[in-house]
C-alpha cells in the first residue's frame, strides 16, 4: 500500500495553503492586530479558531468521511439540501464573492498604490481582465494545480512575504503593551477575533478544496481509501500550522505598527503604510507583489475547485473548460463593483454559510457517535437554518434592513443567547441535536 513520500506531502500542503492564502488573509490579521493593540494575543486566540481550526477540521471531514465532495458530504442530511447547500458554498467562495474579491484586494492594495491620480474604473477594469486571464490560463490546466500552486506560486508568495515580515519584526515600530485596544476588541477581544475569522472563508473554503487535495493525492499514485484519508489530513495539518504561523506575525506586526500609525480603515491600507515605512517605494512594489501573487493562487484553486465540482453536479451541462471562462468572466463583472461593495454583501451570506458549515463539520466528525443518522443530521440542520436568516438578517447594511422592513424580525434575536456575540445559532443547534438524538431512538425502538 503506496503513501505519500515526506516530500509529496509537502508539496501538496503547500498547494493547499496556497489555495487557503489569499490576500483576505493578510489584510484580515492585519487590522485585527492594528484594532486590538495589547488584546492581540486573545483577539488572534479566536482568529485562530475560525481561520485555522475550521478549515483544518472541514479537510478532516472530508478525508474521515472519505465522500467523493462536498455534495456527498452534505447529502447525507438530504439530497435537496446537499445540491442547495454545495451550489450556494461553491457560489460564495468563489464567483460571487471570493474570486471578485481577489481581483479587487490585489488592485487595491497593490497596484492602486503605485499608480496614484490615474481613472480607477478603468485602471481597475484593465488590471481585472489581465489578473483573470492569467487565472484562467492556470486553471483550465487542473492537471498541473499541485505543480503551479505548490511548487511555483505559493514559494514565491512565501518569500515575498517574508521579506517584509523579518524587516518589521527586527525594527518594531512599538511596544504592544501600551497599544490601547479599540472597538469591540476593548470589550470581547476573543469573540471579536472568532468573528474576523469568518472574514477569511476559509472553513467554507476548506469543504470545498478537500476533494482537491483528494485528487492530487490520488494523481500520486495513491489509492487506497484510507491512507487518502490519512494523508489529506496530514497535508491539512503541515497547511494549517503554517497559516496560523503568519496570522499571528501579522497580526503582531499590525499591532506594532499602532505605535506610528493611526488604525488604518482596513488591513490593506495599514500593510501599505507598513511596506511605506521599511521600504520606501520599493515597499510599494514588495506589498504588490506579496498580494498579487497571493490573489492569484487562491484564485487559481478557487476556479478549478468550483469548474470541478460544477461539473460533477451537472454531468449533463457545459465541461469543465466552459465552466472555467463562464466563472472567470462572471468574477471579472462582479470585481468591477468595488471591494467596498463586495465586502457589504459576503458578510451576511457568510454569516448564514457559517453556522450550516460548523453544524455539518462537527456532526461529520462525530458521526459515529450516533451511527451517522440522518434524523439526526436533519433535525440539527433544520434547527440551525432558521437562526442563521437571523444573522444573515442582522449583518446586512442598514439601507437593505430598511428596505426590507426587516426591524420586526431581527428582535427575535433579543430571545436567542449569544446574539449578540454573533452565535445565536448554537443554542437552536445543540436542540436540534438533543431532538434528533430523541426521535432517532424512538424510530430504532419502532423498527425493533
Amino acid at each position: 500500500m503506496k503513501k505519500l513520500k515526506f516530500q509529496e506531502l509537502l508539496a501538496v500542503a503547500s498547494m493547499l495553503f496556497g489555495m487557503f492564502f489569499g490576500a483576505g488573509n493578510l489584510i484580515f490579521p492585519a487590522s485585527m492586530g492594528q484594532l486590538a493593540g495589547r488584546n492581540v494575543w486573545v483577539a488572534t486566540a479566536g482568529f485562530l479558531v475560525t481561520g485555522v481550526g475550521l478549515p483544518l477540521l472541514g479537510v478532516a471531514a472530508l478525508g474521515i468521511s472519505r465522500a467523493d465532495g462536498l455534495l456527498g458530504l452534505s447529502s447525507r442530511v438530504g439530497r435537496k439540501y446537499g445540491l442547495f447547500f454545495t451550489c450556494l458554498l461553491y457560489l460564495t467562495i468563489g464567483p460571487f464573492f471570493a474570486i471578485p474579491r481577489c481581483a479587487t484586494v490585489s488592485y487595491t492594495v497593490g497596484l492602486q498604490q503605485l499608480l496614484p491620480g490615474v481613472n480607477e474604473s478603468l485602471a481597475l477594469a484593465v488590471f481585472s481582465v489581465v489578473f483573470f486571464g492569467v487565472a484562467l490560463f492556470f486553471s483550465l490546466r487542473p492537471g498541473e494545480i499541485l505543480t503551479w500552486i505548490g511548487k511555483v506560486l505559493n514559494p514565491l508568495f512565501l518569500s515575498c512575504l517574508a521579506v517584509l515580515l523579518v524587516r518589521a519584526l527586527t525594527a518594531p515600530l512599538g511596544e504592544i503593551g501600551q497599544i490601547a485596544p479599540t472597538g469591540a476588541y476593548a470589550a470581547d477581544a476573543f469573540a471579536t477575533g472568532l468573528l474576523e475569522g469568518y472574514n477569511t472563508m476559509d472553513a467554507l473554503a476548506g469543504l470545498a478544496f478537500g476533494i482537491i487535495v483528494v485528487d492530487a493525492i490520488r494523481r500520486l499514485e495513491v489509492t487506497e481509501p484510507g491512507q487518502i484519508a490519512r494523508d489529506t489530513i496530514r497535508a491539512g495539518v503541515f497547511s494549517a500550522l503554517l497559516m496560523a504561523l503568519i496570522y499571528l506575525l501579522v497580526a503582531v506586526v499590525g499591532a506594532q505598527s499602532r505605535g506610528m500609525f493611526e488604525a488604518a480603515p482596513n488591513g490593506g491600507e495599514a500593510l501599505a503604510q507598513i511596506a511605506r515605512y521599511y521600504f520606501g517605494g520599493a515597499g510599494g512594489l514588495i506589498l504588490a507583489a506579496t498580494v498579487t501573487v497571493a490573489c492569484l493562487k487562491t484564485t487559481v484553486g478557487l476556479i478549478t475547485s468550483c469548474g470541478e465540482t460544477f461539473v460533477r453536479l451537472f454531468p449533463a451541462g457545459p465541461s469543465y473548460p466552459v465552466w472555467a471562462v463562464v466563472f472567470c468572466a462572471l468574477s471579472l463583472l462582479l470585481a468591477n463593483l468595488g471591494l467596498d461593495a463586495i465586502i457589504a454583501y459576503s458578510v451576511p451570506v457568510l454569516m448564514f454559510l457559517y453556522p450550516l458549515s460548523i453544524v455539518l463539520i462537527l456532526l461529520t466528525l462525530g458521526g459515529k457517535l450516533f451511527g451517522n443518522s440522518r434524523t439526526v443530521l436533519a433535525w440539527t440542520v433544520g434547527c440551525t437554518i432558521p437562526a442563521a436568516l437571523l444573522d444573515l438578517a442582522g449583518a446586512l447594511p442598514a439601507g437593505a434592513q430598511d428596505a426590507l422592513k426587516l426591524e420586526p424580525v431581527l428582535r427575535l434575536t433579543q430571545w436567542l443567547p449569544l446574539a449578540d456575540k454573533g452565535f445565536g445559532w448554537v443554542c437552536p443547534a445543540l436542540l436540534g441535536l438533543a431532538l434528533g438524538l430523541v426521535f432517532d431512538r424512538l424510530g430504532q425502538r419502532k423498527a425493533a
